[in-house]
């Protein structure tokens, strides 16, 4: 079973376009939100099993251009 998480994304200034490419092309998201606020992106994502998290977005999302900082919320299935 697949981790969902979501990863909140700052973007250098006027490159939050160029971000959601750049995420679009990888084919790693579920969804993916522009959002107003202290965040530029709302990106939501499963992580295969196994898979470390921190390392998965690592390698995935943090390395493209112009990020500037992440915020990733786990969730958990409660109910």
């Amino acid at each position: 079973m697949n981790h969902c998480v979501f990863v909140q994304i700052r973007c250098a200034p006027g490159t939050t376009y160029s971000v959601a490419d750049a995420i679009a092309l990888r084919e790693i998201h579920s969804e993916l939100y522009s959002t107003s606020g202290e965040y530029d992106l709302l990106l939501k994502l499963y992580i295969p099993e196994g898979e470390d998290v921190g390392h998965f977005i690592n390698a995935n999302v943090a390395d493209i251009p112009d990020i500037q900082r992440t915020l990733t919320v786990m969730t958990f299935r409660a109910f």
